[in-house]
């Protein structure tokens, strides 16, 4: 959860989240380090007047600053398709959930039970629990289990939207007449919050979204209640 001074990523909560958080710290030291060869080498050139006649037009110095820029942007690119084919697997889903983006409000489908389907509206301000979240907290929570893929159909119904949770890693658009894949997996209890992060209206910034990550026996508890 970000609050208002928070500059940074918000605290990974599954293992995607840990892969990308991961990756933006790996690719943010090479380019620290770029940053500061480029700015020595300015200031070099700046403060001295003197250099060598042949350092202009040397062929070692062309081949290093040919091949170096190749070997840095490989050791970019490699986790960088690693965690790009983490983020489309899909592998043997315990459940199912299909996420329909309205104006303004989602609707959860559980594919796996019959009849399981609901609408998630924000609550207004002036029936928010003491505690809740303005603008966040929403009537409805889409409920998983921790420690259990789950695969997760986005969609929409009128206009484009954006299902996103910062903290689970998960991104996807919304797009009406497609169905967009991704995967969610928490190891730990916990309640994440998300907002339709593409621009649908006039109610775009009203459209919340709550994950609440629960034990399995617990989640079956909540199934018998709400099926």
């Amino acid at each position: 959860m970000a609050n208002p001074m928070h500059l940074g990523l918000q605290d990974a909560m599954s293992p995607l989240m840990e892969e990308l958080l991961y990756f933006h710290d790996h690719t943010l030291m090479i380019i620290f380090l770029i940053s500061m060869f480029v700015l020595y080498t300015i200031s070099v050139l700046l403060l001295t007047s003197l250099y060598h006649t042949n350092a202009t037009d040397v062929q070692e110095m062309e081949m290093i600053w040919t091949i170096l820029p190749a070997l840095i942007l490989i050791t970019i690119a490699l986790p960088s398709l690693r965690t790009l084919y983490l983020m489309d697997e899909t592998t043997n889903p315990c459940l199912t959930i299909k996420v329909i983006g309205h104006q303004w409000y989602w609707t959860y489908e559980y594919t796996d039970f019959s009849q399981l389907e609901f609408d998630s509206y924000m609550l207004p301000t002036q029936d928010l629990p003491q505690g809740h979240f303005r603008l966040l907290e929403v009537d409805h929570r889409m409920i998983v289990p921790t420690s259990s893929n789950t695969r997760t159909l986005i969609t929409a119904e009128d206009v484009l939207h954006s299902w996103a949770v910062p903290s689970l890693g998960i991104k996807m658009d919304a797009v009406p007449g497609r169905l967009n894949q991704t995967s969610l997996t928490s190891p730990n209890p916990g309640v994440f919050y998300g907002q339709c992060s593409e621009i649908c209206g006039a109610n775009h910034s009203f459209m919340p979204i709550v994950v609440e990550a629960v034990p399995m026996q617990h989640f079956q508890s909540w199934l018998k209640t709400n099926s």
